[in-house]
């Protein structure tokens, strides 16, 4: 079995996939088949993502 090397992810791409994960058109085991990230990956992404938006744009 070979061993997948570690992806780095940009932060637009990121943002993308947690946005898909607000939607809640997808489940999670969809969003992450379709991004190929694991679904675990994706819930810290979406938890980020909602913190940062509730600092505000200033990051206060």
């Amino acid at each position: 079995m070979t061993r997948r090397s570690r992806r780095t992810h940009s932060s637009v791409s990121k943002a993308k996939v947690a946005i898909a994960a607000l939607r809640d058109d997808k489940t999670l085991a969809e969003l992450a088949q379709q991004y190929e990230v694991h679904p675990t990956q994706i819930t810290e992404w979406k938890r980020q993502l909602q913190e940062k938006a509730a600092d505000g744009p200033d990051g206060d």
